[in-house]
């Protein structure tokens, strides 16, 4: 399972990926907007500064919700990088940008997705990756690694080369379950991947085993 890094904040990536086990980022809107990244320039300037700090796929998301908006905007995004992916939201407009992407050689993820019927459209179209968003469909009562679960099994039925990207993630528990399940990637908060190094008895194994090293000096 790949691990991808949801944040637009630099100091997080570069923190990621001197672990050493990041494999790409995504961002959207909402990500920029957190940090103060605003205007067109300084945000296609901002995705090549990322792409520039990970050899990884990086998820660039448009804006536009009409076919000839998102094709446009995209093939802008796809112009900053060969890892720009581009995020296409599930509409179907979206759908139909997917296609077209698919047809003209960019790759593409399509995010905000909430079921096994729109993955199935993702996939269809010819996407890279699909983002299900766990934690979201979690907050309304259903169980979004079920998902995960249930598009993973679909796609390998059919035979569809669309990779299942687990988003929204809330926890460290999250990703573990991904993984279960076959999830292709998970992209996550800083601190969820983080909170994979924590165990306490790995914290009491260590002070004991320092406390006896002080013993043999």
């Amino acid at each position: 399972m790949k691990f991808f890094i949801d944040t637009a904040n630099l100091a997080q990536i570069k923190e990621a990926n001197e672990l050493g086990i990041l494999d790409g980022v995504t961002t959207n809107p909402s990500l920029m907007a957190k940090e103060g990244i605003k205007g067109h320039d300084a945000i296609m300037n901002h995705y090549k500064t990322i792409c520039e700090m990970v050899d990884g796929d990086i998820s660039a998301e448009v804006i536009a919700t009409d076919f000839n908006g998102i094709v446009e905007e995209g093939k802008k995004l796809a112009a900053i990088h060969p890892n720009i992916v581009v995020k296409v939201p599930m509409i179907k407009d979206g759908v139909k940008a997917i296609k077209w992407f698919t047809d003209n050689g960019i790759r593409t993820n399509c995010t905000l997705v909430f079921s096994a019927g729109q993955a199935i459209l993702c996939a269809k179209a010819g996407a890279a990756y699909v983002s299900p968003f766990i934690g979201r469909i979690d907050d309304s009562g259903w169980d979004g690694v079920q998902l995960v679960e249930q598009i993973k099994h679909i796609y390998t039925i059919q035979g569809f080369k669309t990779q299942v990207l687990a988003a929204s993630i809330r926890n460290p528990n999250h990703i573990i379950r991904c993984a279960e399940v076959g999830a292709d990637v998970c992209t996550c908060p800083l601190d969820s991947i983080l909170g994979l190094l924590k165990h306490p008895l790995t914290d009491i194994g260590l002070a004991k085993f320092l406390e006896d090293a002080k013993k043999t000096q």
